[in-house]
């Protein structure tokens, strides 16, 4: 088995006060869990409502704002040995997911990490829209063992 290695751009945490490399951890970790192997790369952006409202418009139809969106390429296909793995990026709006945290009882960093862990695993090609709940199941899952942000 070859250690993951993660190419990791983060873009707009540091305005909200999360840490990267607890990021990289916790993508690092679920990757491990998937069984995803080599060298991968992954783009995680923080965005603000009226950005996210914009994403969600033009590629899903709904001119609204969302908690997270993601935007995969490679997926879990099989590459030749020692590509890197092109994950995409995972899209994600901090004052949503403050408002949802809020709901939930929960700090707005582990409502961030949530939506983190929902977006890395449809960029591994999971849909809770046709899988019968199984992605949201292994999202519990994960949860319930990847490190905190």
């Amino acid at each position: 088995m070859t250690a993951a290695v993660l190419d990791l751009t983060v873009e707009g945490a540091g305005g909200h006060g999360l840490d990267v490399e607890a990021l990289r951890a916790l993508a690092l970790a679920l990757l491990a869990a998937e069984g995803v192997e080599g060298p991968s790369a992954l783009g995680i952006a923080f965005v603000a409502e009226s950005e996210m409202q914009a994403l969600n418009a033009e590629y899903r139809q709904l001119d609204e704002v969302t908690d997270v969106l993601a935007f995969p390429m490679d997926g879990v296909d099989e590459l030749p040995p020692g590509l890197e793995r092109q994950l995409g990026d995972v899209v994600v709006c901090v004052a949503q997911a403050e408002r949802q945290a809020a709901e939930a009882g929960l700090s707005t960093t582990a409502e961030v990490r949530v939506l983190v862990v929902h977006g890395l695993l449809h960029l591994l090609g999971h849909d809770h829209e046709v899988d019968d709940g199984a992605m949201l199941a292994r999202q519990d899952e994960l949860i319930a063992v990847l490190p905190e942000l």
